[in-house]
């Protein structure tokens, strides 16, 4: 059995990532999201007034407009560097201290190749599913427009590079149903289990 191994899972917008993620935490596997941790920095006082200091054009109130920085940083390479270059050491030490003591670990990491984290585990799966389903996905679950979606998707690595990566890639264009027992097969080629 293996012992202490933290696996990510990456993939664009849209992809299916919390998908996969959600198989493993159904199997019963510690999971973890940097998404969750990212929406939970947000209730942090101190956290938004960094944001505030960095971005103050988007804080016209004192306080961090959501919508002005997401439009900001994805129109505008240099500022989508300084968010990154804040939150995400504060995302990756809560990541890393949350999945302290885990025998076996999930972790959903959307950027993972965009900040070279693949080192920082032991594994990587790379979710990727077609362009203009992630498209359609990203805009009606986040209620986004398709110009927006598709500058999101610009500023995130190419999924037709994965196989470049050291990763294992599972294409999700299929069912559910479909999805899971690529999950499964995965668990079985590695030999990973609780």
């Amino acid at each position: 059995m293996m012992q202490s191994k933290k696996f990510a899972i990456t993939g664009g917008i849209a992809s299916g990532k919390s998908v996969v993620l959600e198989i493993f935490r159904r199997k019963g596997f510690a999971t973890f999201s940097c998404d969750e941790i990212s929406r939970e920095l947000w209730e942090d006082e101190g956290y938004r007034a960094g944001l505030c200091e960095l971005f103050p054009e988007c804080a016209p109130r004192g306080e961090i407009d959501k919508r002005a920085l997401s439009a900001l940083v994805f129109s505008d390479e240099k500022a989508l560097m300084r968010l990154n270059a804040y939150a995400h050491p504060r995302i990756l030490q809560e990541l890393t201290r949350r999945m302290e003591g885990e025998n076996i670990a999930f972790a959903e990491v959307p950027l993972l190749f965009e900040c070279a984290l693949e080192d920082k585990f032991d594994g990587v799966i790379a979710v990727r599913r077609g362009y203009h389903v992630r498209i359609q996905a990203a805009r009606t679950r986040d209620g986004l427009t398709e110009e927006e979606v598709r500058l999101r998707m610009a500023r995130q690595f190419n999924p037709a590079a994965y196989e470049k990566m050291p990763c294992d890639i599972l294409e999700n264009n299929g069912s559910l149903e479909d999805l899971e027992n690529k999950v499964e097969a995965w668990l079985k080629l590695h030999g990973v289990s609780h």
